[in-house]
């Protein structure tokens, strides 16, 4: 069907047909009739996107976080079949921690701030429940590799018996988290513990540059090894990418660069990634996994947008087969893998859309967007909440809502048909902050999302990292003073100054041998390199591309 054009109320609408479904491998496709309804699109004049779609996304969103509320909280997440709730990661109200950024991008301030005081007021993480430590990025880094173990328990530390062997995106997927966790705290152990892990896995590739799936953290073994981009290994790629970019480590890029040069020589086939041993390249799973499609937003973060957008438009037929990306696609057959068929309503082909989107401002991408709103309302609506879509083939529905739909599939869908959000700001405006260290920039743009979807201020940490620091310092004056105040008090008078105060000038007294040790102490921490707060420049570089240390001029 052509498409029309109307013009309603000063808007430009456009009336499009949505895909047709492709056929399975017996040459039947699944009932198309729930995508395929021609829709009216009305653009936005002030952006030129479809502004109807954004309000049904933010819809999407109350009907799903109004559902929670009502029938789940304050259990993980909501079963939107049973309308009731349970417990999945570690019993802590684990939707509402998740959804709570997304109150912020959808402009709901007071939501959002009423929603804080809940979570202070009832959230402890002092509780005898075992956590993944992927899942909730807290502790347990004290292994002879300096590799983390997969759980632990969050009061009592890792259990006895506990296996010891991790996933590589476990351990490989904390540097941004644990950096922020110390420019925010002034302790640097959280981003130290982060990098080692990082390095281990490093370290631990294989000759050909690959690493596998799964470690034993213990002794450094490979137990699982299977080569590729997806489950398991995922986020590891990620955030070398997204961890350089924010702490502005170019060792860290020049890692993932490494591992690309080998995930293109021996995953690489057809634009599709495969799955390959990790010591001899041979395939061993020719498989789509949904979780992969990420991958092309990770591409067009370090500029490679060419191919993130051929590799884009494979995963992008996927899903005008069914209707949503199986857990599992095998690729030379076209069609799903036994016991792998569901969606549980995943992010990473929409995130991936919002990313290239920002880089190319090519319409497919919005398709994409049209697409998964109309597939995700059709297929997985129900009277509490949006349901996990057991089988694509049928459209049979489980009762399950994680916790990662309001954090990251309904975030990334609104951000695609929000260009004035936030979020996407380039650099050009910003907040200036007087604070009492001096000046800092706050809010410019180019904010990291980790990888459940929370962004990032890169200003934000770089200025408290700085502001920690200068903190140290004048605690360190400040002991000086007041141990020079205690030795010469019987021979001074105490003075007021009007001005903040100011060292004595000359030479210092010696201070106790407790004091010297505390200033050793605080000039270890010392020795992480600062960046200036007021100079940005990878911010406008990262909203417009994302080639921060490809970009040469």
């Amino acid at each position: 069907m052509p498409f029309r054009l109307l013009v309603p109320f000063g808007l430009l609408c456009v009336l499009l047909p949505l895909h047709h479904g492709a056929p399975g491998p017996d040459g039947t496709a699944p009932d198309p009739a729930h995508y395929r309804t021609p829709i009216l699109t009305c653009l936005d004049p002030a952006t030129g996107l479809p502004a109807e779609i954004r309000e049904r996304v933010k819809a999407m969103f109350y009907h799903a976080y109004d559902s929670y509320l009502e029938n789940a909280f304050p259990y993980d997440e909501l079963r939107p079949l049973t309308c009731d709730g349970h417990d999945t990661w570690g019993s802590f109200s684990l939707t509402l921690i998740d959804a709570l950024d997304t109150l912020l991008i959808l402009g709901n301030v007071s939501e959002f701030q009423r929603v804080v005081e809940v979570l202070q007021d009832n959230v402890d993480f002092d509780i005898d429940v075992n956590a993944s430590v992927f899942e909730t990025n807290i502790r347990a880094f004290q292994t002879p590799t300096g590799m983390p173990y997969g759980t632990v328990n969050l009061l009592h530390g890792v259990n006895p018996g506990e296996t010891p062997v991790t996933c590589t995106a476990g351990i490989g997927t904390f540097i941004v988290e644990f950096a922020t966790l110390s420019s925010l705290t002034g302790d640097p152990v959280f981003e130290e513990v982060a990098r080692v892990a990082l390095m281990r896995l490093w370290e631990s590739r294989s000759d050909i540059g690959l690493v596998g799936n799964h470690i034993d953290v213990l002794t450094g073994k490979w137990v699982a090894q299977d080569a590729g981009i997806g489950a398991g290994v995922d986020s590891y790629f990620e955030y070398l990418v997204k961890g350089a970019i924010l702490l502005q480590d170019k060792k860290l890029m020049a890692m993932f660069l490494e591992y690309n040069k080998a995930i293109r020589n021996y995953t690489h086939f057809d634009d599709w990634y495969l799955w390959v041993q990790m010591y001899k390249g041979t395939v061993s799973m020719p498989v789509f996994q949904s979780l992969e499609a990420y991958w092309p937003g990770l591409q067009s973060l370090i500029g490679d947008i060419d191919n993130a957008m051929r590799t884009f438009l494979n995963y992008y037929t996927v899903w005008k087969q069914f209707g949503g990306l199986p857990e599992f696609y095998n690729i030379p057959q076209g069609y799903t893998v036994e016991k792998r068929e569901g969606y549980p309503l995943r992010p990473e082909l929409i995130e991936s859309a919002m990313y290239l989107y920002r880089a190319t401002g090519d319409p497919t991408l919005l398709e994409l967007g049209r697409d998964a709103v109309e597939s995700i309302e059709k297929i997985s609506k129900v009277e509490c909440g949006f349901a996990t879509i057991k089988d694509l083939r049928d459209h049979k529905l489980d009762n399950r809502m994680e916790s990662f739909f309001l954090a990251e599939t309904v975030k990334y869908l609104y951000l695609l048909f929000d260009p004035t959000n936030f979020i996407h700001n380039n650099g050009s405006t910003f907040d200036a902050v007087i604070t009492p260290y001096g000046e800092c920039i706050l809010g410019a743009g180019g904010y990291i999302f980790n990888t459940e979807a929370h962004p990032i201020d890169p200003a934000a940490l770089h200025c408290c990292r700085r502001l920690k620091e200068e903190q140290w310092e004048v605690e360190d004056l400040m002991r000086e003073f007041y141990s020079l105040k205690r030795n010469r008090s019987r021979f001074q008078k105490k003075t007021m100054s009007s001005g903040p105060w100011e060292p004595p000038a000359g030479p210092e007294p010696p201070s106790s041998p407790e004091n010297h040790d505390q200033a050793r102490e605080k000039s270890a921490k010392q020795k992480i390199p600062l960046l200036s707060c007021p100079s940005q420049p990878f911010t406008s570089k990262l909203a417009l591309l994302g080639q921060v240390f490809l970009d040469s001029s």
